[in-house]
């Protein structure tokens, strides 16, 4: 579709308490595809609210295009080709971000420490720093982790104070895993977390064949139970091991 010269009328608010971010985004959408943007600014809320009526609508920002009202920010997205990730629909990007990141910072902190990214020590600061990670997103809403958790986790489900000390202990041998410190601790924590979970990975998924979200990336995560759980936590046991043999 050529966008070259063309028109586009756009609704938001813009009000001196609240300039609403959708319309911002659809905007620059507008403007990046090279539509001429009458930009109308709704800047009452009374005004937003009879604009939402005279039109029928819900939400603004709207957007008109040769007279015809496509819609939302979500819905300008769509128009161009673009993809929107339903809030229910399961996705790996949060994990992939986490893996690349983790994965980045190890690398760096090899190169600081000992001139090279590709080290042993490398290797191992990755899985910690990982558990690190993935313990603040749980600890930032216990509940809503603790919620999910107890779906499939089996010690949880039969000692329900286990879901709130999960990240506690994540975090603790995630810590000490990282500073090589008080291994005596960390490789018990680990070996102990990691297998529980890879058990109850194994039983709910591939037993059981029930579709659940994972909980490792805290309550609110869309990542789907499976194959990415299994492995966070066999890397969880691959640590212990690895730091009891050397």
């Amino acid at each position: 579709m050529t966008a070259t010269a063309r028109k586009a009328v756009l609704y938001r608010m813009v009000m001196p308490e609240h300039i609403c971010p959708y319309g911002l985004k659809s905007k620059w959408q507008l403007e990046r595809h090279g539509y001429a943007v009458e930009d109308h600014w709704l800047r009452t809320r009374e005004e937003t609210e009879a604009f939402k009526a005279q039109h029928g609508v819900k939400t603004t920002p709207q957007t008109f295009i040769d007279g015809e009202r496509v819609g939302g920010n979500d819905d300008l997205t769509r128009y161009f080709g673009g993809h929107v990730l339903s809030p229910d629909k399961t996705s790996y990007r949060s994990i992939i971000a986490l893996f690349s990141m983790t994965a980045l910072i190890a690398l760096a902190a090899s190169v600081a420490a000992f001139g090279t990214a590709f080290t042993e020590q490398a290797s191992m600061w990755f899985i910690s720093l990982w558990m690190c990670v993935l313990a603040i997103l749980k600890l930032q809403d216990i509940e809503r982790f603790s919620t999910m958790f107890l779906n499939y986790d089996l010690l949880a489900r039969r000692w329900v104070p286990y879901a709130y000390l999960y990240p506690f202990g994540e975090a603790l041998a995630g810590v000490l895993m990282t500073a090589g410190v008080l291994r005596w601790l960390a490789v018990p924590i680990a070996l102990a977390m990691g297998g529980i979970g890879a058990v109850s990975v194994v039983k709910a998924v591939y037993i059981n064949k029930r579709t659940l979200k994972c909980a490792c990336v805290g309550g609110s995560s869309n990542v789907p139970l499976g194959f990415v759980s299994l492995i966070e936590n066999l890397m969880m046991v691959a640590m212990a091991i690895w730091m009891t043999v050397k």
